[in-house]
């Protein structure tokens, strides 16, 4: 969640359907103020608190980004049908 004291610009945030005021998130899921070519925070001096917290390089953030290129690493799921 985005805490009020937070300074993020309110295109990068949307309020969830129980009025939780948190980051956005793209069609894939992350982050929108994620830089997708550089695997970065696109905000990073001025992210919010809840993501100050997120321990660069602990196992939890160690976890997302093996997912990540596990996902990246099998490419897109193809199903081929006989017509």
């Amino acid at each position: 969640m985005v805490d009020p004291s937070d300074r993020i610009p309110n295109h990068l945030t949307t309020v969830t359907p129980q009025g939780w005021h948190v980051m956005a998130r793209d069609e894939e899921g992350w982050c929108v103020a994620l830089d997708s070519a550089r695997m970065c925070c696109s905000i990073y001096e001025t992210r919010p608190a809840i993501c100050r917290r997120f321990v660069m390089s602990g196992p939890y953030c160690r976890d997302v980004r093996a997912t990540y290129d596990d996902q990246r690493r099998r490419g897109i799921p193809l199903t081929l049908y006989n017509a």
